[in-house]
């Protein structure tokens, strides 16, 4: 088997991936550092990792500041930051940012993350090349979300969508025009906390659908490969359960 790439790795997540990642670094020989907020001082995930280290600050936000883990990976020696999934992961700045301290971000390439974390980055693409996408747009007001469900014409409901992020953070399902606005509120609120961005979309809502996903992995050098299909449909408040 041959070395890992570098010696030591800053986990800039929590809980079970936090876990997950802290495991593979243990197999391969990589040591590992957790980081917590305050109110995670006692978690599962700081007692997987080889050391563990406080961020200083409470609740999400804490795992949302990006200068603060950068400089936390520095202080404790670490070669690179794998930020898992959510928070900081599909964050382009944050992706720079770190290469930018002498980092390895252990992820896609901040050109990718600009298109496929922001998912109306990722429609445009789609659109340009020709594959097919669901009716969308973009909504800065209740009033442009009404204004796309009407469109839509009878029985037809809305996805009202965080543009960043995933994991069903800041996602609402709609059949009812009067349940836009508050839908359309509460996603802005859930993705500025979750991704710090509150931007949100629309999409028709495609009822009873298969959710079925193609993993993909690729390295720095051009090559990839991917895991067939995942059924995803399965899900319990849009996490997959299988």
């Amino acid at each position: 088997m041959s070395p890992p790439p570098f010696r030591k790795l800053l986990i800039a997540n929590r809980g079970e991936i936090a876990i997950r990642i802290a495991r593979a670094c243990a197999d391969l020989g990589v040591e590992s550092v957790a980081i917590h907020s305050d109110d995670d001082a006692h978690s599962l995930h700081l007692r997987k990792a080889d050391e563990a280290h406080a961020l200083r600050a409470s609740g999400v936000a804490a795992y949302l500041d990006g200068a603060r883990i950068i400089a936390l990976a520095k202080e404790t020696g670490c070669a690179a930051i794998h930020p898992g999934y959510g928070f900081l992961a599909e964050n382009a700045a944050f992706a720079r940012a770190v290469a930018a301290a002498g980092l390895t971000f252990v992820g896609p390439s901040p050109e990718a993350l600009e298109l496929f974390g922001d998912k109306l980055a990722a429609r445009d693409l789609a659109r340009r090349i020709g594959a097919p996408i669901i009716d969308g747009a973009t909504v800065e007001t209740a009033d442009e979300a009404r204004a796309f469900f009407d469109a839509l014409g009878p029985g037809a409901g809305v996805m009202i969508k965080a543009v960043a992020g995933g994991g069903g953070r800041g996602m609402r399902a709609v059949r009812d025009r009067d349940g836009i606005a508050a839908a359309w509120e509460r996603c802005r609120s859930e993705a500025k906390a979750a991704f710090g961005d509150d931007r949100v979309y629309a999409e028709r809502l495609i009822g009873r659908a298969r959710h079925i996903e193609v993993q993909i992995l690729g390295d720095r050098h051009g090559r990839l490969t991917h895991f067939g299909e995942r059924e995803c449909t399965i899900q319990r408040r849009h996490q997959k359960l299988i």
